[in-house]
């Protein structure tokens, strides 16, 4: 089962959340059948949404990511409830693109590093959070430590990694998001430069899970040479929402005039699911009583 672990330096300077994510990357790959440079664009999308749900204290919040480049991928969307169950796709999952020199998939050439990313931080209060910055990388990671840092002032780094197989099915999901709390610790400074050089040194987050396919170890070797506790553990997993009566209400905001037309056509309409990939057909009959139902008021 894949798992999120959250830890917090003795002196509460920093946390940590880490994640393995293995295996809702890889139902999301089924699901979608995508090619593996998309399963890692949106593997990665889909662990950090599941890391940041995790910081949502309403059990009716979530956390939507967008990214949105000019690569051939197109967009990029992952959500994630307060309990971290995610759910996501990519505008083209079919996408091929050659490795990068270093033999390693080029997630950013896929992206695009031309366009933004745009998280929606839903605290279940009504008035949701944007924020809003333009991409760095197209990598994903280096972009979110970019939107920390410049929309929540929150110095962040991130890691996220997913290793697809020759068969291309995933085989190692996941990644981790640190950041500085606010107000200075005793040993602020000193915790700083630690995690610092061990991040430069670190290995890839796909061969750490790989090896011990824990989110504690990716928190043990960050953290190594610093006091910590780790305070929480939870589930995570993909989830999708809809069901016949969601895409009904869909079906009734999209105006008079483009249901009206769908009638015309006089056959079933079958409206598939952008998460999940699963179709729900409505009768000419059906569509025509929403149809009632919306000029009713």
């Amino acid at each position: 089962m894949d798992k999120i672990a959250i830890a917090l330096t003795n002196d509460a300077s920093y946390r940590i959340y880490a994640a393995v994510t293995t295996g809702l990357v890889r139902e999301a790959q089924k699901m979608h059948n995508s090619y593996p440079v998309a399963t890692a664009a949106l593997g990665r999308a889909l662990t950090a949404a599941a890391m940041m749900g995790a910081m949502i204290k309403s059990g009716n919040g979530s956390i939507t990511i967008q990214i949105k480049g000019d690569g051939p991928l197109g967009t990029v969307l992952a959500v994630s409830d307060a309990n971290s169950a995610v759910r996501g796709y990519c505008s083209n999952p079919g996408v091929i693109m050659p490795p990068r020199a270093d033999g390693k998939l080029d997630v950013g050439g896929a992206v695009g590093k031309n366009g933004f990313i745009n998280v929606v931080r839903d605290t279940g209060s009504g008035q949701p959070y944007t924020g809003n910055v333009p991409l760095v990388s197209g990598e994903i990671a280096e972009d979110l430590t970019s939107y920390f840092a410049v929309s929540e002032q929150i110095p962040t780094a991130v890691g996220l990694g997913v290793l697809v197989g020759t068969d291309g099915v995933p085989e190692a999901a996941g990644g981790f998001i640190v950041q500085r709390m606010p107000g200075a610790g005793p040993n602020d400074e000193q915790n700083a430069e630690k995690i610092e050089n061990v991040l430069k040194n670190l290995s890839s987050i796909t061969e750490i899970i790989s090896k011990h396919n824990s989110p504690d170890s990716i928190i043990d070797l960050i953290f190594k040479d610093i006091e910590h506790n780790i305070i929480d553990h939870r589930s995570t997993c993909y989830k999708c929402t809809c069901d016949k009566k969601r895409v009904e209400k869909a079906l009734s905001l999209i105006g008079e005039a483009d249901l009206q037309s769908l009638i015309d056509d006089d056959k079933d309409a079958q409206i598939s699911c952008s998460f999940c990939n699963k179709t729900y057909t409505f009768s000419r009959q059906q569509l025509t009583d929403i149809l009632k139902r919306i000029k009713k008021g």
